[in-house]
């Protein structure tokens, strides 16, 4: 008998499509509504405490606030929302071992704000591989975002097209979704802020990943402490930091920084390699004397 298809492969497999296809993807009912207005009240007062944002990248128009997971339980919905991770690691799995919480990040757009600069997200780090993906965005709004309140622009299609800075505003579209959406859009497509021409607030978040073995945005052992971390899931601790990278990226004396949450731990640790299989495999035929001389890196396999 053949296996009956799981729908929900077919669903991450759309949406992956669609994100590769165009660079970014609107995912229409993707959490209850009901969620979203208690993590939005949730963090009502760190918005009215908030002061406005600095520099011509930021604007002061706006107002930006982090380390969302520590300010209300309700983050964890959004940040291991099942079919959003399976998307992002769908299009991230291939470049690491293992992904990671980039940065959450609160986000108001004041009446009056104006259009932030088009950007690529990517481009805070100085490299790109051709062909690899280095970060995943997923938008949640708080308010209705729309054309006319700074939803966000994107140009479909410009991360086949990142050698231009610049591309023309007439190809933008506004991401315009209601509470409840998700906008999710590579880090490799051009987008920016919208100008608020309304007398009401835009507000919502943005939640990121990228590849685990690059340096995040956001410092997560800063903005989630292990007396803080302690109080996650296992899986949402390793996502906000509490993991090595292979080859033994991101330790703490040597070892897995989920070492720290271990409250039996006595603070003296043994250092543990964590290696990739290949790795492994040439120290072992190192020390058997079986490695060939002249071995280049892409004889490695």
């Amino acid at each position: 008998m053949e296996p009956i298809p799981d729908a929900r492969d077919a669903a991450v497999a759309n949406w992956v499509e669609a994100l590769s296809a165009e660079g970014y993807c609107i995912i229409p009912d993707a959490i209850s509504p009901v969620v979203v207005d208690a993590l939005a009240t949730d963090l009502a007062d760190d918005f009215a405490r908030t002061p406005h944002a600095s520099g011509p990248f930021y604007g002061e128009w706006t107002k930006r606030f982090h380390g969302l997971l520590r300010r209300s339980d309700h983050m964890d919905a959004f940040v291991r929302h099942a079919l959003v991770l399976r998307i992002v690691e769908s299009i991230l799995g291939a470049g690491c071992d293992s992904i990671q919480l980039n940065l959450t990040q609160a986000i108001e757009i004041l009446p009056g704000g104006r259009v932030q600069p088009p950007h690529r997200d990517q481009d805070m780090w100085p490299v790109r591989t051709p062909g690899v993906e280095y970060l995943v965005n997923v938008m949640w709004p708080f308010t209705p975002y729309t054309e006319a309140n700074g939803a966000t622009r994107i140009w479909p299609g410009s991360h086949r097209r990142q050698d231009e800075i610049l591309i023309d505003p007439v190809e933008a579209i506004p991401a315009e979704i209601d509470p409840g959406a998700a906008l999710l859009f590579l880090g490799s497509t051009l987008h920016g802020g919208g100008a608020n021409r309304t007398a009401i607030s835009r507000r919502g978040m943005i939640v990121s990943y990228s590849l685990g073995w690059l340096k995040p945005y956001e410092l997560p052992w800063l903005a989630y402490p292990p007396e803080v971390a302690r109080t996650f899931p296992a899986d949402l601790a390793a996502l906000a930091g509490y993991r090595a990278h292979r080859p033994n990226l991101g330790t703490f004396e040597g070892r897995c920084p989920s070492t720290l949450l271990d409250p039996e731990g006595t603070g003296e640790f043994g250092a543990v390699d964590a290696l990739r299989p290949e790795q492994e495999a040439l120290i072992e035929q190192f020390y058997a004397g079986t490695l060939p001389a002249g071995l280049r890196l892409a004889d490695r396999t």
